[in-house]
């Protein structure tokens, strides 16, 4: 016999050696007003189907959690899979990226996507859901999954695993079809019951549930602007014969890393200098004197806006820079969550109409006194540091509330330029797995405060929940209001990144809540061929996360 201890109900009980967890659940009583996807099992993300051999703690997970949705989705994009390699047998499916609230698919047939066709997919998806199809898991040596991904002409997986480093791996088959993806399923496809499936730009989006409400789809957002940066990226990739981990792993085996740095870096340079050439035509023009600049956490706000600076003095422009960290309340008078503790990521953590006074006066070319924040008394203090815009002078307001109308609402938006940094994605690890944008960023911040001293890896973690829902409610709703998306991410970012984070996230005790998380990552970055950044200049956007960054920040 095993003991379970069950913490969604705090009791333990036992159970024959090997049963699993879907046969354990029945056992423990707790309210479950939506279906159970999955479960922590000694913090670590298992399926219904992982078997006990020994005592265990278990925590139960429904969609409303980010283990229980992403177990949801990968599943549903495995039923898409299936159902578009039975209608469409040697087509190709590629799961881009998250866009809309939903995945953007592209679906390579020799002929454009048409309604038809989506309507085809739809009506399979739903047999096999009706159907209830198992999701089956099997365990073999990498060699054999290698061959057998061979023989079905997924080239994608193929390169993927042959770089990945491991002996064994599992993939999984739904109604005999095979697939690979790096973590729990559903056990079977009556589990997907919310989903929709249309036609988008040149190919498909799979919408799923809404995160709090998950028996309704999630809204659509339409966000040409973010799919166009998306698009932009993509036509890169092909230029440089790069889709997926697979792609990036063999070229920086042959001793590519190093220009794919440069090449990375080189876009970058390109677009800031385009920023500080539009921005330099409009200031001309005599209206222009406002740069607004945002983004979510660790998307590299800081290091752009330095970088802009450089690149609007080369334009003869004198850049002034203020940040809305200055204008935070005092500490005493920041807003705070339900269980007292500090929302530091509120709009109201800012003193915008101060903030707005200021920007008037000095757009009206007032000399204005501005504050500098003090994180370490948590006040806001005038230490005599003075601010005036001259003829030649553009003022740069950095900050995550920085495209808020609140924060400006009384300026002409002539007046303004707004740019919205963010890291979107444009490989994926296969076609059939894409990389969440928020992986990037988290990674970066775990790096960033363990490297300064701030936070653990586990503080980081654990925090990052009050960090995603503040982007959400506070920063993208304003991100297609934008001028100007600049794409933060960079192409060989994951291989770099994995020589810093592995010896972090190996702090995270086993013993803890953030420990599933820390384990997830540290699984993800296995995939990647590790690179050192002996080649990543110090004027790098990865500097500001990785260290020895040419930049003061």
């Amino acid at each position: 016999m095993v003991r379970i201890y069950c913490k969604n109900t705090g009791t333990t009980a036992e159970f024959t050696e090997g049963a699993t967890l879907a046969e354990m659940l029945p056992r423990f009583e707790f309210e479950r007003p939506y279906d159970i996807l999955c479960a922590k099992v000694n913090n670590v993300s298992q399926g219904l189907k992982y078997r006990a051999f020994n005592n265990r703690d278990v925590e139960f997970l429904d969609y409303r959690t980010y283990m229980g949705r992403s177990a949801y989705c990968r599943s549903l994009c495995f039923l898409l899979g299936k159902a578009t390699r039975d209608h469409f047998p040697g087509s190709t499916l590629k799961m881009r990226r998250p866009i809309s609230k939903g995945y953007f698919c592209m679906l390579q047939k020799g002929s454009p996507v048409t309604a038809d066709d989506v309507r085809r997919i739809t009506d399979r998806m739903r047999e096999i859901v009706e159907a209830d199809s198992a999701f089956k898991r099997i365990e073999v040596r990498i060699d054999e999954a290698i061959k057998l991904f061979g023989s079905l002409g997924y080239t994608d997986k193929v390169k993927l695993l042959e770089t990945c480093g491991q002996t064994y791996i599992r993939y999984h088959t739904l109604e005999g079809t095979p697939d690979y993806y790096y973590d729990a399923l559903v056990p079977s496809a009556g589990y997907l019951k919310i989903w929709d499936l249309s036609l988008y730009e040149d190919g498909m989006l799979l919408r799923v549930p809404d995160r709090h409400n998950p028996d309704r789809l999630s809204p659509f957002e339409p966000q040409p602007k973010t799919f166009e940066v998306f698009r932009e990226d993509l036509r890169w990739n092909a230029i440089m014969n790069l889709d997926n981990v697979g792609d990036v792993n063999h070229a920086c085996e042959k001793g590519k890393a190093g220009e794919l740095i440069q090449v990375a870096e080189a876009l970058q340079d390109k677009k800031i200098v385009q920023i500080a050439e539009e921005i330099a035509s409009r200031h001309r023009d005599g209206k222009l004197k406002l740069v607004l600049i945002t983004g979510p956490s660790s998307s590299g706000k800081t290091t752009v806006t330095k970088r802009l600076s450089i690149q609007l003095m080369a334009c003869g422009l004198r850049p002034l820079s203020v940040s809305t960290d200055d204008y935070f309340v005092n500490r005493l008078d920041t807003p705070r969550f339900p269980d007292g503790s500090f929302d530091f990521d509120n709009f109201d953590t800012v003193d915008h109409e101060s903030m707005q006074k200021d920007l008037l006066k000095l757009l009206e070319g007032e000399e204005v006194s501005v504050p500098e924040y003090n994180f370490v008394t948590g006040m806001r203090e005038y230490n005599g540091k003075t601010l005036k815009l001259d003829e030649g002078s553009v003022l740069l307001v950095e900050g995550i509330h920085a495209l808020n109308p609140v924060l400006t609402g009384l300026i002409p938006d002539e007046c303004k330029f707004k740019l919205f940094i963010n890291t979107i994605v444009s490989i994926s690890l296969d076609d059939h797995n894409c990389i969440p944008t928020s992986d990037n960023r988290l990674l970066r911040r775990i790096v960033r405060d363990y490297n300064k001293g701030a936070f653990s890896a586990r503080e980081t973690i654990g925090n990052w929940p009050n960090v995603r829902r503040a982007e959400v409610r506070w920063i993208y709703p304003y991100q297609e209001t934008a001028d100007v998306l600049f794409n933060s991410a960079y192409l060989v970012e994951f291989a770099v990144i994995r020589t810093h984070a592995e010896r972090i996230l190996a702090t995270v005790p086993r013993n803890c809540p953030e420990y599933g998380e820390a384990n997830r990552l540290l699984k993800f970055l296995s995939y990647f061929t590790p690179v050192s950044d002996r080649e990543i200049p110090p004027t790098s956007l990865l500097r500001e996360f990785v260290g020895g960054s040419s930049f003061q920040y």
